[in-house]
């Protein structure tokens, strides 16, 4: 095999191997990103964790304390409950004696009414001793000095009559004001035994509502001591939790740890088979790279020639050429940036980028990329208005005027060679990337480096 043929395999191997380094690479970048994202969203789980176990322990702390009240509220219940029923069994004979005066009463009454009749009789017989009197004064009178005794019987029975009427009369008297302070008393001690029969009920209906009180108690106590028996398997399984939580985690960093390594390796032997690759395109040796490489010194050459003529034409300035006081636009997303140089770069050289983009199908587009990475036009396919809300789309299809920086491009801003010839993962947004082969040529305008001229393909 020729010498030139095996550098042309070689080269091919590299640049293959450059590319798969890159897709590999990005597989391993985006899966490392994962975890660190899965180890960030782990150590906001182990802190809710702790949240957690901190909340079961105040929460059993207060169970524990709901049950010490718990059983505290049945010892008082059940205390109370005594001496509630000492004082409802005392109030109910109370009222039981207040209503067994209803019959005394009635039978003070008729005592009163009986001594009435009694007062009565006396009068009656008081009328009677005088008519009896006056029959024997009568008499006596008829009999002379014979019937003076009977005169004498009859003053002495008039007497005992008058006195034993004035008796009746006081005593009916007094009768009368003692029936009607009696009627006073009676209608009071009437009022009060209804209400000490309305009492009775309620006491009833209070001490049915301290035993149901007592069973609420109990039946609290019952699931309370429930609760702290969920409680403490809870914690046990939380306990689990917390510890298998604490090893995935550990695990999460570890594994963190040695794909970041991977990506590191992969990007040092990305880096080397990206050195073969740029060697063997610049020796000369024909390749697959080869058609894009003379596009790409084409295209450059041609855009160096309208900005120089631009220039001499006094259609464009040095001081807008080179400006890098980047002004973000406001409301886009990504950020998009203006600068002197990107109006007249839409109007002038995104046309032959996107004529030299045409000329060949693997060819996923041509741009300009200054010092800092800053795209001020693209072809018209990436350079549609952005969408607001819309973010992902805009990174694809909106990518002029933002800016853009990845290790093989600064590798290509910062060296001396013609060209470069590059395999690198093109940064779509949000973690995605995209396995390109890339030519870098360097653009030099009145004698300063600007930046870089990009034909990016896939082979």
């Amino acid at each position: 095999m020729k010498l030139s043929a095996l550098l042309a395999d070689l080269g091919e191997q590299a640049g293959d191997m450059s590319v798969r380094c890159s897709e590999t690479g990005g597989i391993v970048g985006r899966l490392n990103r994962q975890i660190s994202a899965e180890s960030e969203r782990l150590g906001e789980v182990v802190e809710a964790m702790a949240q957690l176990n901190a909340a079961r322990a105040e929460s059993s702390q207060a169970t524990s304390e709901l049950l010490q009240t718990a059983k505290l509220a049945e010892e008082l219940v059940r205390r109370g409950n005594a001496v509630t029923g000492q004082s409802l069994d005392a109030l109910s004979g109370l009222i039981a004696d207040v209503t067994g005066v209803d019959g005394k009463l009635h039978f003070f009454l008729d005592t009163l009414g009986t001594i009435g009749d009694i007062s009565r009789t006396l009068r009656g017989i008081a009328e009677q001793s005088e008519l009896l009197s006056f029959n024997a004064s009568i008499e006596a009178a008829r009999g002379g000095e014979a019937t003076r005794p009977f005169t004498v019987l009859a003053s002495e029975i008039r007497n005992l009559a008058s006195s034993t009427s004035q008796s009746a009369r006081e005593v009916g008297d007094r009768i009368v004001r003692l029936e009607a302070s009696a009627a006073d008393l009676i209608e009071t001690l009437q009022s009060n035994i209804a209400s000490g029969r309305k009492t009775a009920g309620h006491i009833d209906a209070l001490r049915g509502s301290l035993v149901e009180m007592a069973a609420l108690v109990e039946q609290f106590r019952d699931r309370s001591n429930a609760l702290a028996g969920c409680h403490e398997r809870a914690g046990v399984e939380v306990a689990k939790l917390d510890h298998g939580i604490t090893e995935f985690g550990e695990v999460a960093v570890e594994s963190a740890r040695r794909a970041a390594e991977a990506v590191s390796q992969l990007d040092e032997l990305e880096s080397r088979a990206n050195d073969m690759l740029n060697r063997v395109s610049q020796e000369g040796v024909a390749t697959r790279n080869t058609p894009f490489v003379e596009m790409a010194l084409q295209g450059a050459a041609e855009v160096a020639m309208l900005v120089e003529i631009a220039l001499a034409e006094g259609k464009l300035s040095h001081a807008a050429l080179f400006d890098t006081d980047y002004r973000p636009r406001k409301g886009t997303d990504p950020v998009q940036y203006d600068s002197e140089f990107a109006d007249f770069a839409d109007a002038h050289i995104r046309p032959v980028l996107d004529r030299w983009t045409r000329q060949s199908k693997p060819v996923a587009g041509c741009c300009l990329v200054d010092l800092n990475g800053y795209l001020p036009t693209h072809i018209s396919e990436r350079s549609q208005p952005q969408v607001a809300g819309q973010r992902r789309r805009n990174l694809e299809v909106s990518r002029n005027r933002q800016i853009f920086m990845d290790s093989q491009t600064r590798r290509a801003l910062d060296g001396d060679d013609p060209l470069f010839v590059f395999a690198y993962r093109q940064d779509l947004g949000e973690g995605r990337y995209r396995a390109l082969r890339s030519v870098f040529v360097p653009l030099h305008f009145a004698g300063r480096k600007w930046g870089l001229y990009e034909v990016g393909y896939l082979i």
